[in-house]
């Protein structure tokens, strides 16, 4: 299957500790670019993050951020060292005499190292629980990826099935092109008075059928239309390969409309070109 570059999933976890909400997101980029936005105590989940999604995507610019919430129900109590705490005041209180500032900022002895010993929550659990939530975040960002590049898919099949069309419109107007080029080639001798030589006139012909011979230019249009239809059908990253096939499009379009002698196929070169580049600019969100 073939993945859409622009994609969105959330999903939200909650547990006995509190909760926890993954938000991806991504738009088009040449190359996969990873940003996190992540509560301080997971900073240290970065590395393993961008690995998890290097591992799974090609391209894009993914956004991905992590909102957490520990329920304060759920958060552990403070345990006072009293007797450190009472050393503290002790020696507080005298370097306030010395300092002749009876003051003590009580906040201050409650910041000292082992005076309050939070009893920390199970950031193990918890992590375990973050990064279960994380999987089904991302298989369901993958999931909308694929489902947009389905129907960029049928779009482009649609539009492969259109250059196929204006190829045969062509093919079916070049022999009727061909004998009105070679009638008004004789009604220009008759119209000189001049004596028709029909060698001249088969000379005449073949320069002419060099000049506006777009049979190569249709032939390549056809390899190209199967060539991008197995490129769809493979999928995976194709994205870089599907554009490079639109380059190859264009140029043969480009050459059939110069050579056009004739409304209609002028008129199916322009069409071709406009479902050339329909298609381009599709390909462009395409992983």
């Amino acid at each position: 299957m073939i993945q859409s570059m622009t994609g969105y999933a959330r999903h939200e976890l909650k547990a006995e500790w509190g909760s926890a909400v993954w938000e991806i997101r991504s738009v088009n980029q040449r190359y996969l670019e990873t940003n996190f936005r992540l509560p301080d105590q997971f900073r240290s989940l970065e590395n393993l993050l961008r690995e998890r999604f290097r591992k799974q995507l090609q391209r894009g610019k993914v956004d991905c951020g992590l909102r957490l919430n520990i329920e304060r129900s759920q958060q552990s109590s403070l345990n006072l060292n009293e007797s450190l705490a009472e050393s503290v005041i002790e020696s507080a209180r005298w370097i306030a005499e010395r300092a002749r500032n009876p003051q003590i900022n009580v906040m201050d002895v409650l910041k000292w190292p082992g005076v309050v010993d939070a009893q920390e929550e199970d950031m193990d659990a918890i992590q375990r629980d973050v990064l279960s939530a994380l999987e089904k975040a991302l298989n369901a960002f993958i999931d909308t990826r694929k489902s947009e590049g389905d129907a960029l898919k049928s779009m482009l099949e649609e539009r492969l099935l259109g250059v196929e069309k204006q190829v045969a419109v062509v093919r079916e107007h070049m022999p009727a092109v061909m004998q009105w080029q070679r009638e008004r080639i004789q009604k220009r001798f008759e119209e000189a008075q001049l004596e028709l030589d029909p060698q001249r006139l088969e000379q005449e012909m073949i320069m002419l059928a060099q000049k506006v011979d777009v049979a190569e230019e249709l032939d390549r249009l056809g390899a190209h239309t199967k060539e991008a239809r197995s490129i769809l059908n493979k999928g995976g990253a194709c994205g870089r390969r599907l554009d490079f096939m639109m380059q190859e499009f264009n140029r043969e379009a480009n050459t059939l409309a110069s050579k056009s002698i004739n409304a209609d196929i002028t008129a199916a070169a322009v069409e071709l070109k406009v479902l050339i580049e329909q298609m381009r600019e599709q390909i462009q969100n395409i992983e």
